[in-house]
């Protein structure tokens, strides 16, 4: 990017930026820079809800939280998502009560309904409370910090606790941008709305990382920059769609994702298998005594590509990987059936899982 008028010097600064109508040129607090190409990479914050009374109490979000100098007594979790979930089972490890609020009928709703069952029975085993189908959060100042009503199907309709976390859910940081001077277009959310090459609706303007809506986490955001890349500097087209998508909820023991979940792959409309096994059934997790969880896969049944897996376990996040390259690879079920693994880990039980398919009905 450079100073307009500078004579081609490169010009570094950090401040308040504003795309300006002329779509090549951005205002940095006093200064005017213009440039031919404009990557916008401003990321996102915590998204705090219009919840009654939000305003009346102090609250936490992700960020702040890291800042506390002392143990919370009661830490109230609003949201039952991987951010308000790694939370809750962190801070019940460092001797807090635990209060989980989710307003959806189950904890991490975007997973299949039996990682939702095996998530909260981890959490309560460990003491963490929790009250999912909460309708009509408010919060109150209260003696003890803070109380917060809600409406569950069974249980108090009250629950009261010295902090409250808000883990309700990102925002990108676009609000300020002057995205509507320049005729970028942006989502009823406020994310940027791009193309397969990440490029916005204006020429010369391009969109990474969580500001986009394509992805919410550092692997995705430098994929972004590795597609741009790819495609401006090295005549390598690289697509957006080419990205499978795979994350890991940092719970313990963690859960490794990619793909479809099972509900996704059903509504496809394909011929589908599924395989599932314990963690009881793996050896490595017996000799750490973390049994807890299951591993599945799921896979086209005329192809026999996999499109999906799911490990809930130790070692699950890394395990996962395995699955994973192989999807890039195009490999088939049956290339991982006939691999060998090395004993004993948790990875070579994904032949087994794969050898055990059976329709998904």
């Amino acid at each position: 990017m450079m100073r307009r008028g500078g004579g081609g010097r490169t010009f570094n600064s950090v401040g308040i930026a504003t795309i300006c109508s002329s779509r090549d040129t951005v205002e940095v607090d006093d200064e005017t820079l213009v440039a031919e190409r404009i990557f916008v990479n401003v990321g996102g914050r915590a998204r705090i809800p219009p919840i009654d009374g939000v305003g009346d109490i102090s609250h936490l979000t992700n960020s702040s939280i890291l800042a506390l100098e002392s143990l919370p007594p009661h830490l109230l979790v609003v949201g039952g998502g991987p951010v308000g979930l790694e939370f809750a089972q962190m801070y019940r490890r460092f001797g807090s009560d635990v209060t989980v609020i989710e307003m959806a009928p189950r904890l991490l709703d975007r997973e299949d309904a039996d990682v939702s069952t095996a998530v909260k029975d981890i959490l309560e085993g460990e003491g963490v409370q929790v009250r999912i189908g909460a309708e009509c959060i408010s919060l109150q100042p209260d003696r003890k910090g803070v109380s917060l009503s809600l409406s569950c199907e069974s249980g108090d309709r009250t629950a009261t606790g010295s902090h409250v976390l808000l883990a309700t859910g990102r925002r990108p940081n676009t609000d300020d941008l002057g995205l509507d001077r320049a005729g970028v277009t942006v989502d009823a959310r406020g994310y940027i709305v791009v193309d397969d090459f990440l490029r916005t609706s204006v020429s010369g303007i391009w969109a990474l990382g969580e500001c986009n809506g394509r992805g919410a986490f550092t692997h995705t955001a430098y994929n972004d920059y590795e597609i741009v890349a790819a495609n401006l500097l090295d005549d390598q087209p690289r697509k957006v769609s080419d990205r499978i998508e795979a994350y890991a909820v940092y719970v313990d023991p963690p859960l490794g994702r990619l793909g479809l979940t099972e509900d996704e792959a059903r509504k496809t409309g394909r011929a589908l298998l599924v395989g599932q096994r314990p963690m009881t059934g793996v050896r490595r997790a017996v000799e750490k005594n973390e049994t807890q969880g299951f591993m599945k896969a799921i896979v086209d049944a005329e192809t026999r590509r996999i499109v999906g897996a799911t490990i809930l376990g130790t070692g699950g996040d890394e395990a996962i990987h395995g699955i994973l390259y192989a999807m890039y690879a195009g490999a088939s079920s049956t290339t991982l059936i006939r691999s060998v693994g090395i004993h004993p880990t948790v990875s070579e039980l994904l032949p087994t899982l794969l050898g055990e398919l059976r329709p998904l009905t």
